[in-house]
């Protein structure tokens, strides 16, 4: 089959065909690098991870290109505020993208040109446009001529006088209509500036995307992304300069646009110059990468969504079920026994691409199909214009049956059979594939607000019950104020707390081992008996 996107221009789902034949030249609107990214952004960048990662999946060869915009009015004002260069503003900021962005497991992009770097192209690009007739230089600033580009408003699907009624412009009488917009700034004191044919100046915010797609992915597209809060003007004016220099050859042949994060039901986006955001740091602090991610993917990426702390717990809860019926498997494989209060398996049963229940839970031939059932379903979802709701149904589908076959090999008595086995392997790997190809990890680790909250754990049990910690432990000279505590790691807190309990549970003092599991599962971490001791996972 093949996909499906829709495209903003034509306002319908169309087939995809790249200009050529297994390869997908892809543009992604960057990050504006005055202050740090937020949940919104995480959002868009999210959801062309996953697209990138789908075409992948099916065969394409993807060249993607995200740009940082180092040079803009809102960096130059911040950097001024802090008393910084604006240098050294756009590399704080691009530095700590790339470190959130890794942390959410959004894959590099091939390419992240800075506009600073593009400004001869963009020089080259004005000059072009100003020779055909398409721009005008006024004291020192060049305009863009949009009554001479008869197509513009086509990607917004608005007229120019509609264009106008609803703009928020400040009128400059030395613009031929009102809707005209900057592709040169000239040079105000103490703001970076470059030589041009027009004079000092710096390039306007539009101009910068042009130049990088152009220069890094030729003059056609075949994808070009961005938040729906880009159309107009943005993306509107992309596709008047770019057309304007290349002749009107097609500047893209998919506009693709996500749907915008909102804060509240009452607010149209989170924005920073609104001041309504969650910073990803933030979100970090609380919710694991997984999660996030499955947050966004709950939703079709053309729809809105709202970030509310029921959505998010709602989303840890399903990625738990992910990665605890991987984990579930792998036990039984290892033969470590029954997995001791772990997460249970949905009720209902998984579903074929049918409709058809799997025959039986421990059924090795039913899990086989079950994983290619459910591979046909996620597929067909996301050739659907990438319908991740769809695709995450078939995944949980498959976590069940999973889940269920997993249960059944060990109640079998911890000896499955050969073909069980090659069942289970074929239903984990499947699940890690689809997983995989959605950008989930199906790990998790302790986030810094759990950290704090072990921390407060254990020192409190250590004060009330130092007979169960000993004298010796390392940690505990930090844990009584004796040293500093930020340097405690997680999992150290969490095996401390564990030793503990296991000497209460050595001393039969039951009521206490109980008591430090709950205290355990309060914070979020499932603490569980096994053969070996212990072993303890995040919920």
């Amino acid at each position: 089959m093949a996909i499906r996107v829709y495209n903003t221009l034509s306002r319908r789902a169309e087939e995809l065909v790249p200009l050529h034949a297994g390869e997908v030249r892809m543009y992604i609107c960057g990050p504006n690098l005055y202050g740090p990214a937020h949940v919104g952004h995480a959002l868009s960048f999210l959801v062309f991870d996953v697209i990138r990662r789908y075409l992948e999946y099916r065969g394409y060869r993807v060249t993607l290109v995200q740009n940082f915009t180092d040079i803009e009015d809102r960096i130059i004002e911040t950097a001024r505020e802090r008393g910084i260069t604006v240098e050294a503003l756009a590399a704080e900021y691009a530095e700590r993208f790339l470190r959130e962005m890794d942390w959410l497991g959004i894959r590099r992009a091939d390419h992240y040109p800075r506009a600073t770097a593009a400004v001869p192209k963009m020089l080259e690009m004005i000059q072009a446009l100003v020779n055909r007739g398409l721009a005008y230089a006024v004291d020192g600033d060049v305009f863009f001529r949009v009554t001479k580009f008869p197509d513009y408003g086509r990607l917004s699907g608005r007229s120019l006088e509609e264009m106008q009624a609803g703009a928020r412009i400040d009128v400059d009488p030395r613009k031929e209509h009102p809707m005209d917009f900057v592709l040169w700034k000239a040079a105000k004191p103490g703001e970076p500036a470059w030589d041009s044919p027009w004079g000092r100046g710096r390039p306007g915010w539009h101009i910068e995307c042009s130049a990088m797609s152009l220069s890094l992915l030729g003059q056609q597209l075949d994808v070009h992304g961005g938040g729906q809060d880009l159309i107009f003007p943005h993306h509107e004016n992309e596709i008047a300069q770019s057309e304007g220099v290349t002749g009107k050859k097609p500047f893209v042949r998919y506009w693709v646009h996500n749907g915008l994060l909102r804060p509240s039901e009452g607010q149209e986006k989170m924005t920073r110059h609104l001041g309504n955001i969650v910073t990803i740091e933030a979100a970090g602090e609380r919710y694991q990468p997984d999660a996030i991610r499955l947050f966004v993917l709950s939703s079709h990426y053309r729809s809105p969504a709202t970030w509310t702390e029921e959505a998010l717990d709602a989303a840890t809860r399903g990625a738990e079920r992910l990665r605890t019926a991987v984990e579930h498997v792998e036990t039984v494989l290892r033969g470590d026994g029954p997995r001791g209060g772990a997460a249970a398996a949905p009720a209902r049963p998984a579903a074929h691409a049918g409709g058809e229940a799997a025959e039986s839970p421990g059924d090795p031939a039913g899990l086989i199909r079950a994983a290619a059932a459910a591979g046909e379903v996620f597929t067909a979802a996301m050739d659907d214009d990438f319908n991740t709701p769809r695709a995450l149904a078939a995944i949980f589908d498959l976590a069940t049956a999973v889940n269920r076959a997993a249960d059944a090999a060990a109640k079998a008595g911890g000896h499955p059979s050969p073909a069980a086995l090659a069942g289970l392997r074929a239903g984990r790997e499947a699940l890690r594939t689809l997983a995989g190809v959605l950008g989930f990890r199906l790990t998790a680790a302790v986030t810094a607000e759990q950290r704090r909250s072990l921390y407060r754990l254990a020192r409190d049990l250590v004060n009330e019950r130092p007979d169960l910690f000993g004298s010796a432990h390392p940690l505990l000279a930090r844990l009584r104020g004796e040293g500093p505590a930020d340097e405690i790691s997680g999992d150290d807190l969490v095996a401390l707390i564990a030793e503990g309990r296991m000497r209460a549970r050595r001393q039969k003092d039951w009521a206490t081992s109980d008591a430090i599991r709950s205290r355990l599962q309060a914070v979020g971490v499932l603490l569980e008996d096994a053969p070996t001791g212990w072993t303890w996972r995040l919920r």
